[in-house]
């Protein structure tokens, strides 16, 4: 029986990385797509596939979809579009330019590519930021999306155009709208991953707001399986909210890295940026009827384990 063959766009990234991994595990072959931007040191993209490189069944492509010529792209029997600009904060002013090139223009042209091929889906990694400050808690699928920042326009306008393709070419997309994922090789730029080497380093954290603001948080793991029911069980133009389960406030989410890190935070807070919701929570019941999603994770063991590899990293960076 042949082996299935995954493309993963944004391969070398947090989420992409994971996922890249999984698909190996699974027994597939993956071609993993990646431009390895200088948003977060490059150096980190690559360590996240170190394991994938010893792969026969992995093979790596630098490439930006946003220029490059994507005839080169191999067939495939799923395609996991994961690369974005990722960041709500740096969005804003010049470096928009950067977010149409790699949300957009990367997701019209990767479409293209694919939009005659044989695929048995096209998963589009999505975001609660499309819903902004939503109009109800939990958000469910079916809410207005008002984007509250101008990466959440570039990645609603990425979902819109994969399911315009659908409805006119036939292509499988299914849309993931992620809730906040974090765990092991988190972007640098995101809290967690901030907080917990502010407590390695004895640095100040730096809290925008009053830390009360909560999130919808969820864990890699379940996000890697979301993925894969979605290649598998979903119907095609679904769009499906991947939300964790775990709605904490920041504050709290610190307490518990301190517990893990056996460390006292100091905090100092600064003003709400631009862009920022006090609140992200999802409501789940569409994927798990659909596809028997729950996520399995609860915030604390999520933490922890963020908690110990963050412990590794910046041990590995002392040295």
């Amino acid at each position: 029986m042949r082996e299935p063959h995954a493309l993963v766009t944004g391969a070398a990234g947090f989420i992409g990385s994971h996922l890249v991994d999984r698909l190996i595990d699974s027994g597939a072959s993956v071609t993993g797509v990646d431009c390895f931007t200088d948003y977060y040191d490059p150096s980190l993209k690559r360590a996240n596939l170190a394991r994938a490189m010893t792969s026969p069944r992995f093979r790596l492509m630098e490439l930006d979809l946003g220029a490059a010529d994507l005839g080169a792209l191999p067939e495939a029997d799923v395609v996991f579009h994961q690369a974005a600009q990722a960041g709500v904060r740096a969005s804003w002013g010049a470096e928009f330019a950067a977010y149409t090139h790699h949300n957009v223009l990367a997701t019209q042209r990767l479409l293209e590519r694919y939009r005659g091929a044989k695929l048995e889906r096209f998963v589009y990694a999505s975001s609660s930021s499309v819903y902004g400050d939503a109009e109800r808690y939990p958000t469910a699928e079916d809410s207005v999306p008002r984007p509250f920042s101008p990466y959440g326009v570039t990645k609603l306008a990425g979902e819109h155009l994969a399911l315009l393709y659908s409805r006119n070419f036939d292509l499988p997309v299914v849309a993931l709208r992620y809730f906040t994922v974090y765990g092991p090789r988190q972007r640098p730029d995101m809290a967690f991953h901030r907080f917990a080497r502010a407590l390695l380093r004895g640095e100040p954290i730096v809290i925008y707001g009053d830390g009360c603001q909560s999130r919808d948080f969820t864990f890699i793991d379940d996000a890697i399986e979301s993925n894969l029911r979605a290649w598998k069980h979903a119907a095609p133009q679904a769009v499906y909210n991947v939300g964790g389960g775990s709605q904490v406030e920041v504050l709290e989410a610190i307490r518990i890295l301190e517990r893990a890190l056996g460390a006292k935070a100091e905090l100092r807070f600064e003003p709400r940026p631009p862009g920022d919701p006090l609140r992200t929570r999802a409501d789940a019941a569409r994927i798990e009827r659909d596809l028997g999603f729950r996520p399995a994770t609860p915030i604390a063991r999520g933490l922890e384990a963020e908690a110990e590899w963050a412990r590794g990293l910046y041990a590995e960076a002392r040295r």
